[in-house]
């Protein structure tokens, strides 16, 4: 396992990160420990999480699961100062956290307090903000995107009282770091312009949806995470699965993410299949696993500091974590940049 630095910070994390958003729905408390403890012996030091989690299916009722599963690992004694801890902070919609209250520095600090309690610890190395509050491109919005609604002047008070707030938090240990989810190139920029101009904590990652599927990080966000030191943490590197080639022929296998979301959450389109073939005959041909090709190439890309995967079964987890012994050969670099020129935007 190799590890990388987490923006401009001192903390180090494994280039493959354990997801974590299936742990109390299709994945028991005890099974979400064994995961843990089968990544850890593996070279993984970050989990990441959510305050709005599991969210397969996600229900009002299950909400903060998740960190529950987290919390009662650490309670029974897990190596909580052997684990780099993200979660994030939901916003407008997430109905059953904080009934949808979009983020602001008030509900950071009751979000927050509330996520360390089901956690069991003291603090999180890195506390993220899940969508901005002036709407977002990312989980397929990009088709009807329109920004000319926001207010570069509301989004700048609301970015300076979040990094406020930030800010107090680091000073009471609470946070050690502040980190981004499915922003914008801009939106990023804002945070960096505003910390450096006053004082205020710097955000250090940026966790957007990224896989050999999709790549639209691969452009201005790729640039100004690169010159900013801003860590790109990839989710869904393997396409909620369709990279595995597991629901190819229209298959939806029992207990899978597609039995629970048919679509998987717009990324089944009627372009995906033909892609993920082309995909899964590369690594065939080349006698890997499409998996581990899949998360090899993520580990590749110059802006990436880890990639967050899940799993629902030991199986599938030990298979993922064997892609960080993966090194892709110049052939197969080719014929997925080939494959990405002829598939470019299949979702």
């Amino acid at each position: 396992m190799q590890y990388r630095r987490l923006g401009r910070t001192d903390l180090d994390v494994s280039q493959l990160c354990l997801g974590s958003m299936t742990w109390g729905t299709q994945n028991t408390t005890e099974e979400g420990h064994r995961q843990i403890d089968l990544a850890f012996d593996h070279g993984v030091n970050f989990v990441d999480t959510a305050e709005m989690y599991p969210t397969t299916p996600r229900t009002d009722a299950t909400q903060g699961d998740t960190e529950r599963v987290i919390g009662d690992w650490v309670a029974r004694g897990g190596a909580r100062e052997r684990m780099v801890l993200a979660t994030k902070i939901s916003g407008v919609g997430a109905t059953g956290a904080r009934k949808g209250e979009p983020i602001s520095g008030d509900a950071m600090r009751r979000a927050l307090e509330a996520s360390l309690a089901r956690l069991q610890t003291d603090y999180v190395d890195l506390y993220q903000l899940h969508w901005p509050n002036r709407g977002s491109y990312h989980f397929r919005q990009y088709w009807n995107y329109n920004p000319t609604r926001q207010s570069r002047a509301k989004t700048r008070a609301h970015i300076r009282d979040v990094l406020e707030t930030a800010a107090a938090l680091v000073d009471e240990g609470k946070i050690r770091h502040l980190g981004l989810s499915n922003e914008s190139a801009w939106g990023t920029q804002q945070f960096l312009d505003i910390a450096e101009a006053e004082g205020l904590p710097r955000v250090v990652s940026i966790q957007n949806e990224y896989s050999l599927l999709c790549r639209i990080f691969d452009l201005d966000l790729a640039e100004l995470c690169h010159n900013e030191d801003v860590g790109l943490l990839a989710f869904s590197p393997l396409a909620a699965g369709m990279l595995s080639g597991k629901y190819l022929g229209d298959a939806i296998p029992p207990g899978s993410r597609r039995s629970i979301q048919k679509d998987l959450n717009g990324r089944l389109s009627p372009r995906a299949p033909e892609a993920v073939t082309a995909y899964v005959e590369i690594a065939r041909r080349h006698g890997l696993d499409p998996c581990q090709m899949a998360l090899a190439w993520c580990c590749t890309r110059p802006f990436m500091t880890s990639a967050i995967f899940g799993a629902t079964t030991m199986a599938q987890l030990e298979n993922a974590l064997g892609a960080a012994e993966i090194t892709l050969s110049p052939e197969v670099m080719e014929e997925i940049a080939a494959t990405h020129r002829a598939y470019p935007m299949p979702y």
